[in-house]
């Protein structure tokens, strides 16, 4: 187990949050529930059937039976009344688990939630965005991956890859946003400041084209929003990795060659990146994480396993300990 995982997990166990897993039918939840569980991480609400669904020490409840059914259906009309939702929609839609999970984090009957292991990203963020809607002060809501690798890369191993699950393109501004966003997350897990790598296939303007154009512009925005920020860009991966690619590519940088949260220009290089490091460096990814939500709500990747969604919960919790305390 990574240390920062065993960080998390302790943290969890620190206070046992309550977490609402919506996918009560996907075998790797239950294999999940089972180990939160044993591991004293979280209190657990399973939905699903009460009737198939069997987990010691966990509350499993049926969205569809539940006393609370009407009581948030009402508050959801009232949220989505200038959107024309009348109270029979809503009713038809608390019979959606990922909806119904999302109201108990609303009204305070969990503190966060956890889904994706069935359902894409937009199952997750839709409900999400409607009911708990951004955090203050946010202009974008984006994601990443925490990576656990077995190197000498990041702090102890440890890396952050935004945005790998949300935006598909963000704009110059947007990158900016994301890489900012990014390392708070990384200062509030971490307790350390972090050192960002804006990704190209260019470093310091060694080639020319719409990518390395668009980070050098995200890199001088997220300087003039975060003077003090270490973060530096263009760079390629083994520029913002490797001190002996960085002393010839990037001699000065303070960042190239000791970058822990690196962002990527795009979803399509973000989404590929995390899962070559996952898949051939076998590292644990956990994620994609929401950052941006005012409530946590975290997604989970279709291919995750049971161990991925234990990780993903104890992150959750803790982002929650967090909300509380901020």
């Amino acid at each position: 187990m990574s240390s920062f995982l065993e960080r998390m997990k302790s943290q969890a166990q620190a206070t046992r949050k309550t977490i609402v897993l919506p996918e009560g039918e996907d075998p790797r939840t239950i294999e999940a529930a089972r180990q939160i569980v044993a591991g004293g991480l979280a209190h657990l609400i399973i939905l699903g059937d009460p009737n198939t669904i069997s987990v010691a020490g966990a509350t499993v409840i049926d969205p569809t039976t539940s006393d609370r059914h009407e009581v948030y259906a009402q508050r959801f009309a009232e949220l989505r009344a200038k959107k024309g939702v009348t109270i029979e929609q809503a009713r038809g839609q608390m019979d959606d688990a990922t909806y119904f999970g999302t109201m108990m984090v609303k009204m305070g009957d969990a503190d966060g939630l956890v889904s994706g292991a069935c359902h894409s990203t937009a199952n997750t963020l839709r409900p999400a965005l409607q009911i708990l809607r951004t955090a203050p002060g946010t202009k974008l809501v984006s994601a990443f991956f925490v990576m656990c690798t077995h190197s000498e890369y990041g702090e102890h191993g440890t890396l952050m890859f935004a945005d790998c699950g949300l935006n598909i393109d963000p704009t110059a501004d947007e990158l900016s946003e994301i890489a900012l966003a990014t390392a708070h997350t990384w200062r509030q897990f971490m307790s350390v400041e972090p050192k960002v790598a804006m990704l190209s296939f260019s470093t310091k303007g060694s080639a020319k084209g719409e990518v390395p154009t668009k980070v050098q512009e995200a890199t001088e925005l997220a300087h003039q929003k975060d003077p003090g920020l270490a973060l530096d860009g263009d760079l390629q991966l083994d520029a913002a990795l490797e001190p002996s690619v960085a002393a010839l590519k990037a001699p000065g940088s303070t960042v190239a060659g000791h970058a822990d949260v690196l962002v990527f220009p795009n979803l399509a290089a973000g989404n590929i990146g995390y899962k070559l490091v996952q898949r051939f460096a076998k590292a644990d990814a956990y994620g994609p994480i929401l950052q941006g939500i005012a409530k946590p709500v975290n997604d989970l990747s279709r291919g995750c396993s049971a161990e991925d969604i234990v990780g993903v919960v104890a992150i959750t919790a803790v982002q929650a300990q967090m909300a509380e305390g901020a």
